[in-house]
């Protein structure tokens, strides 16, 4: 039975699983139910496993019958803090949270990987590692993960998202960079409190904070490159209570989005000038904090290639599509800086359409379950024939080593 059809028979209980976890969502770094219902699961398909792994994360090996190289395969567990908006029957029973991002598709997506590789754990040449991951909207959840090990011994790594966006049945594969670095800014202005009438006896933060918004903006227009994507938005300003009083304080957020290393490595120091002076010429005291998160996701290149291979085998050539470059971000990105990889789009919307399908964090995303069990099956052919390739390039190295 081809491993297509395999998926399609695991199809109704990975769909249901995914359901109860939507139901019941969990929010980064509290996934405690999410990971002992993966625990249960594995327990049943007879997959050893190791859990609390960078917060509620969980790690398993299938080892084949022949050691060998290890190909890891992961999938985050968190969902987001919005309110569902759909009228599914499944929707979620928490007020305010709601798998938004489809991370419950992508937790069921590698169970079922799971269990078709456990199937064919004596046929594998080498080990499937599987990364069940904590808080990946948070930007956390892989470097948490890679402090305790779980990349220990990977030769390469495998993931993938659902894109509602792309018709379900469609897999989209890019080489080179794909999505964006984030970086977060934080900024506190103060100046000196007062009445609104008596501004000259003020120093108002707020107007220094509306000179900062607007000249940020500069750093894409003025001093990069129209061919390098830059990206800096202020996503929150808080200040003041009262329409008549000027605020002591004003304290905003951003994020910072880059699609080349070496733009990312720029972005601070004129973030920096342009925040510094600018509160020095509104008399405001300023602090500035540049937190790096995640680097731009670079698939690298023989990983690609053999995904397209699997793809094309599986479900044909005509249903893989370049994919477009996106500055939205994805820690992922910790794990490829690291191992060779790829990181791949799984479409999970409609069949017609599929462009005015709600998109990934709005409250009325869904996702055509139709592409869970075509995950599976992808993510368990890319592994156990990459374990085959690289444990015959190992065999022929060791071949020519002895000649």
């Amino acid at each position: 039975m081809s491993i297509l059809l395999r998926g399609q028979a695991i199809a109704e209980e990975l769909i249901q699983f995914r359901r109860d976890l939507h139901r019941h969502p969990e929010l980064s770094f509290q996934e405690s139910e999410t990971a002992a219902k993966v625990a249960e699961r594995l327990t049943r398909i007879g997959v050893p496993y190791r859990e609390g792994v960078g917060g509620h994360g969980i790690v398993a090996d299938i080892r084949g019958e022949q050691p060998g190289p290890i190909v890891a395969l992961r999938a985050d567990m968190d969902a987001l803090p919005i309110q569902e908006e759909t009228e599914l029957d499944y929707r979620s029973v928490r007020p305010g949270i709601m798998h938004a991002c489809g991370h419950d598709a992508h937790t069921s997506i590698l169970l079922g990987a799971a269990k078709l590789l456990a199937e064919d754990r004596g046929k594998l040449h080498g080990s499937v590692r599987l990364i069940f991951q904590s808080a990946e909207e948070i930007n956390a959840g892989a470097k948490a993960m890679i402090e305790q090990g779980v990349l220990d011994g990977v030769n390469e790594i495998y993931g993938l998202h659902n894109l509602p966006t792309l018709p379900a049945g469609m897999v989209a594969t890019r080489h080179g960079a794909m999505m964006g670095s984030v970086d977060r800014i934080e900024i506190t202005l103060e100046g000196k409190g007062g009445h609104g009438a008596i501004p000259d006896q003020s120093i108002d933060p707020i107007v220094c904070a509306s000179a900062i918004v607007m000249s940020l903006q500069t750093i894409i227009s003025r001093e990069a490159s129209p061919f390098e994507p830059v990206v800096v938005t202020i996503g929150s300003i808080r200040s003041g209570d009262a329409n008549n009083v000027i605020p002591q304080t004003c304290e905003m957020t951003g994020t910072v989005r880059t699609f080349d290393p070496r733009v990312q490595e720029q972005i601070p120091e004129r973030i920096e000038r342009i925040v510094n002076r600018i509160a020095e010429g509104y008399r405001c005291k300023v602090r500035l904090t540049y937190i790096r998160q995640v680097p731009v996701l670079v698939n690298h290149d023989a990983p690609v290639l053999h995904v397209d291979a699997v793809v094309d085998t599986v479900i044909g050539s005509d249903r893989r599509m370049t994919a477009q470059p996106t500055l939205a971000g994805e820690d992922f990105s910790v794990y490829l800086a690291l191992v060779p990889g790829c990181f791949f789009w799984l479409g999970s919307g409609p069949e017609t359409n599929a462009d005015r399908a709600y998109g990934l964090h709005h409250p009325k995303f869904t996702v055509n379950e139709e592409c869970i069990p075509l995950g599976s099956a992808l993510l368990a052919e890319i592994a156990s024939q990459r374990l085959v390739e690289l444990s015959s390039r190992s065999g022929n190295l060791d071949t020519e080593i002895r000649s």
